[in-house]
């Protein structure tokens, strides 16, 4: 019976310790990845005047992992969202100030939405930093700012990335 009993005691402390380890390897492994979710790139995007409007909370959640085949980045501000690295970013800004009408500068992207063929005017406009499209006709109105090394090519592609999550707002007007 004592060598029963010895063999039963040996297995406890065996079963102990090893849930201790399991336990410090899920203490360390949730350590790491705190550390490692810290040091996700964080980019600051101004807000847009009308970022408190409902619509903009359905856009932002519609938005892509990916634009440009850049990966989602944290941002510092409501209704906006970033792919990308600081300084290389691709941002967007849902509630800024809707264009009023033109027909200077203006492009329409014909996207498939859920199958769909649909139209996007946006206004465009570039500089040495690179290409800024505000949507036409949407309201609340959105932005896309892609930089010139990662637009280089084909800025609208960015556009085409993100028109899904711009759907969920209504065209109500194109440019004339």
């Amino acid at each position: 019976m004592n060598l029963s009993r010895n063999h039963h005691l040996a297995a406890a402390a065996q079963k102990k310790a090893g849930n201790r380890r399991k336990s410090l390897t899920l203490t360390a492994t949730a350590t790491i990845a705190a550390v490692l979710a810290g040091c996700a790139p964080t980019i600051s995007v101004n807000a847009g005047e009308y970022a408190d409007d409902p619509l903009c909370a359905r856009v932002v959640l519609a938005l892509p992992d990916t634009v440009l085949e850049q990966q989602k980045a944290k941002t510092t501000s409501q209704a906006t969202a970033a792919w990308g690295v600081g300084g290389a970013a691709i941002t967007f800004t849902c509630g800024v100030e809707p264009p009023a009408p033109t027909t200077e500068n203006c492009q329409s992207i014909t996207a498939s939405v859920f199958g769909e063929d649909m139209d996007f005017d946006w206004i465009a406009t570039q500089d040495d930093r690179g290409f800024t499209f505000i949507s036409y006709g949407r309201n609340p109105a959105m932005m896309v700012q892609v930089p010139a090394i990662l637009g280089a090519n084909q800025p609208t592609a960015a556009l085409l990335d993100v028109a899904t999550a711009v759907a969920k707002v209504e065209a109500t007007h194109s440019c004339v």
